[in-house]
C-alpha cells in the first residue's frame, strides 16, 4: 500500500484532475466514513476509492460540486466493490442521490465462501499478511485537519478491495456461487435509508413509553422535546446527551424540584448539574401539556402477509428449522439456505408452488432454484398432517399429491 500513489481530492480542480483515470476504470473499490457517533445528523464525511493504481481519498466535507464523482459511481458498467456495502449504499443515496449499480459485496462473498473469519482486517490479514489499523472506527471524521494517520486507515479500507475481488470471483466460480452472490449483491443496490424519521410521534419511540398513561406521556415528550433541540444547538446524537431510560424514568416519577432527581439518575452527576433545572421546567411543562396524543407511527410491515395463525405457523416453523439442521449438518452454511426471518414466512403463508414461493418478498430465486422442491415438500406434509420424513420423502410426496390435484 505504501508504494501506492495517494490522491488527496479537496477542491473542484482537484476532483477534475482525477476524472480522468476514474473514468477509464472498469472496477473500483469504494469505502466512505460517517460520524454518525457524534454528531446530531449523520453524513458521510469521506470517500475512498481505489483503482488498478491509485487509492483516492475524497473530502465531501470541502464544499465542491461532487456530481461527477456520482456519474462514476453510478455507472453500471463499472463494478464497484464494497466490504459490508449496505450501510456505504445508503449513505451515499441519501446524501448525494447517486444509486450505486453493479455492486461485488466481499463480506457477502465470504460468508457464501464459507471463510472462518469475514472482516475486513481479516480478510488482509489472512490473505496479503498485512494488518489494518483498527483504533479510528469511531473516529469522528467530520473533525479537520485530517492527520496522516487517519488517511493512511481510511485508504486501507479501499486499497485490497479489487485484489480480493479477483480471489473470491474465482472461488466462487469453481463452487458454483456465482448466481447466489450476484443476487444478493442486487439486493443491496435497491436498500434504501432506514434512519428514524422525525415527527409529532418521535417521543414514543423511547422503549417503555407505551406503559406511560397520557399524563406521563406529555411529561416523555416535553423532556424529549428539550433534549432534542439541545442535541441539535450541540450537534451532538440525542442518546449522548440524555439517554432514553433516563427520559422514561422522568416520565415515569415526574419529579418537581431539582432534589428529586436523585430517584431518576446519579446523585450530583454531571447530567444533573447541566441539565437539572432545564428538565424539571420540562416536566412541569408536561404537566401543563394539553395537547393530545399522536398515534405512534406504525412500522410498515414490507413481508409477505401470512395466511395461517401463529400457533401453526410456529410448529411449521419448528419443522422448517429441523429441514434447515439437517442440510447444516451435511456442511451447508447457513447462509446458503434460509435465516428465521425468511422461513418463518414461508411457515406463515405456506406456499403451494414454485411460483407462489418464489413471489415472496423474503425469498431469493436462488433459494427458489436449490431448495424450493424440498421447501414445498415440508410445507405440503405438513398441511396434509403427514409425519415428517426424510428430504427425498418429503420433495416426492410433495410431487405426487401437486401431480394429482393437477389431474383431478
Amino acid at each position: 500500500m505504501n508504494e501506492t500513489p495517494l490522491v488527496m481530492v479537496e477542491d473542484a480542480e482537484g476532483l477534475q484532475a482525477a476524472l480522468p483515470d476514474l473514468q477509464r476504470a472498469t472496477v473500483l473499490g469504494v469505502d466512505t466514513e460517517a460520524d454518525s457517533m457524534h454528531r446530531y445528523r449523520e453524513k458521510c464525511c469521506l470517500i475512498q476509492i481505489s483503482d488498478e493504481h491509485r487509492d483516492y481519498v475524497i473530502d465531501p466535507l470541502a464544499g465542491f460540486d461532487l456530481s461527477p464523482l456520482g456519474e462514476v459511481l453510478s455507472n453500471p458498467d463499472v463494478v464497484k466493490i464494497f466490504h459490508g456495502a449496505d450501510y456505504d449504499v445508503v449513505s451515499l443515496k441519501r446524501d448525494f442521490g447517486w444509486h450505486i449499480e453493479n455492486v461485488f459485496d466481499t463480506m457477502i462473498a465470504a460468508q457464501l465462501l464459507s471463510r472462518p473469519r469475514v472482516g475486513l482486517a481479516d480478510l488482509v490479514g489472512d490473505f496479503f499478511g498485512y494488518e489494518l489499523e483498527k483504533k479510528y472506527q469511531t473516529h469522528d471524521w467530520a473533525r479537520r485537519p485530517l492527520l496522516d494517520e487517519h488517511v493512511a486507515y481510511a485508504r486501507g479500507d479501499t486499497h485490497f478491495l479489487l485484489a480480493i475481488r479477483e480471489l473470491f470471483v474465482r472461488q466462487l466460480e469453481r463452487k458454483g456461487l456465482t448466481d447466489i452472490a450476484e443476487e444478493e449483491f442486487q439486493l443491496i443496490e435497491g436498500r434504501e435509508w432506514g434512519g428514524p424519521v422525525h415527527d409529532e410521534a418521535s417521543f414514543l419511540r423511547v422503549k417503555g413509553s407505551a406503559k406511560l398513561d397520557d399524563t406521563g406521556k406529555r411529561v416523555l415528550r416535553a423532556v424529549w422535546e428539550f433534549r432534542d433541540a439541545h442535541a441539535a444547538r450541540m450537534d451532538r446524537p440525542a442518546y449522548k446527551v440524555i439517554p432514553d431510560p433516563v427520559l422514561l424514568r422522568l416520565a415515569e416519577r415526574k419529579p418537581k424540584t431539582v432534589g428529586q432527581l436523585d430517584d431518576v439518575m446519579r446523585a450530583r452527576s454531571t447530567m444533573a448539574r447541566r441539565y437539572g433545572s432545564d428538565l424539571i421546567d420540562a416536566v412541569e411543562r408536561g404537566l401543563e401539556d394539553d395537547r393530545g396524543i399522536p398515534e405512534p407511527q406504525k412500522k410498515v410491515r414490507a413481508g409477505t402477509r401470512p395466511r395461517h395463525g401463529a400457533r401453526e405457523t410456529d410448529r411449521l416453523l419448528l419443522i422448517l428449522k429441523d429441514w434447515r439442521q439437517r442440510l447444516t449438518r451435511k456442511g451447508i452454511p447457513l447462509v446458503m439456505i434460509a435465516n428465521n426471518t425468511q422461513l418463518k414466512a414461508i411457515a406463515g403463508y405456506r406456499p403451494e408452488t414454485p411460483e407462489e414461493l418464489g413471489g415472496m418478498v423474503e425469498i431469493r430465486q436462488w433459494q427458489v432454484r436449490r431448495y424450493g422442491e424440498q421447501l414445498l415438500g415440508v410445507v405440503s406434509d405438513f398441511a396434509s398432517g403427514l409425519p415428517a420424513g426424510s428430504e427425498s420423502e418429503k420433495g416426492s410426496t410433495g410431487r405426487r399429491r401437486r401431480t394429482r390435484r393437477s389431474a383431478e
